[in-house]
């Protein structure tokens, strides 16, 4: 991979891996299904007016928006409300590999190698030690429903894979437009008549996600996946926790503990081992290795320097 296109997957990364706290911020304002329902409804208006068809059948388009749209994010976000801190969510995330081997095996027919179940096992290894952790100290129900959205992102990740759209950027942009009336609908039914009174805080969250992150974020991806295979890829989306935790310990003081980076080490090697070939993996975890170094070194000083201000408050 090119230099510069190296430093753009890896800031694609630090873009979504933000995303977690900018939802924290956007949540504070808005309730969790209107707060998704406004998020997919500007990321496909006005770009649904300036692109074609999905060039997929509908029904994929259908099926990706209720499993993302509406349940991937429906989930995270209420959970995130419950109390699932976004460092952490971004992590938990990760557990979607483990569902999509296993929906893939179940449902596609893929056959499941012995690389792949002593990863899986080790990556199913640091998701218990979150719960754990996490049930030791926050509402076990927000950690639950952070593993729902996993497994919704799995099943959506199974239906783009039958999918296959030709363009990923305008397949989102409809995904988005499908995914917005039915979160409206919820939120309608669950959280009582939507409010727009929020402050500009709020309104830049929703900008942030929809535009940058949803919009720009996947038509950077699309571009990448059409350059480069998606075995070299998509390992640097491992570093999408690394930044989750790091940013959310910096914007808004989630505490870093020894447990949570041990248990962020055995998802993203277990996934990574899973997932690729022996001399992929290696060539992936050197890279990973040298560009997520020095994020791993800011996530330590954050750490400790937020633990020096709790002494001193």
């Amino acid at each position: 991979m090119r230099p510069r296109h190296l430093a753009l997957v890896v800031g694609l990364a630090a873009v979504w891996g933000f995303n977690f706290v900018v939802m924290e911020v956007g949540l504070r304002h808005f309730p969790p299904l209107l707060y998704a329902a406004l998020r997919f409804a500007l990321a496909a208006f006005p770009a649904l007016l300036l692109v074609g068809r999905p060039g997929v059948p509908w029904r994929w388009v259908a099926g990706v928006a209720a499993a993302v749209g509406v349940g991937q994010f429906g989930f995270l976000l209420i959970g995130m409300r419950a109390g699932m801190p976004p460092g952490l969510a971004s992590l938990v995330l990760q557990a979607q590999s483990l569902f999509t081997v296993v929906f893939a095996v179940t449902l596609l027919g893929e056959r499941l190698t012995g690389r792949r179940i002593t990863g899986l096992t080790v990556a199913l290894g640091g998701l218990i030690l979150v719960a754990v952790d996490f049930g030791m100290s926050g509402p076990f129900g927000a950690f639950a429903l952070s593993v729902a959205a996993a497994a919704s992102w799995s099943v959506g990740t199974i239906l783009q894979r039958k999918a296959a759209p030709p363009d990923s950027l305008r397949f989102m942009v409809w995904v988005s437009a499908l995914s917005a009336p039915p979160l409206f609908l919820l939120s309608f039914l669950v959280e009582g008549a939507p409010s727009l009174a929020a402050p500009l805080e709020g309104w830049i969250s929703l900008g942030y996600v929809a535009f940058i992150s949803t919009l720009g974020g996947f038509g950077v991806w699309g571009w990448l996946l059409r350059r480069y295979d998606a075995s070299v890829v998509a390992p640097y989306t491992l570093l999408i926790p690394v930044f989750g935790m790091s940013t959310a310990a910096l914007f808004v003081g989630e505490p870093i503990t020894w447990v949570k980076a041990g248990a962020a080490v055995l998802i993203v090697c277990g996934v990574l081992y899973a997932g690729l070939r022996p001399r992929q993996a290696a060539t992936a975890a050197a890279a990973l290795a040298a560009t997520g170094s020095a994020s791993a070194t800011r996530l330590s000083a954050s750490s400790s320097w937020e633990a020096e201000r709790n002494h001193a408050s």
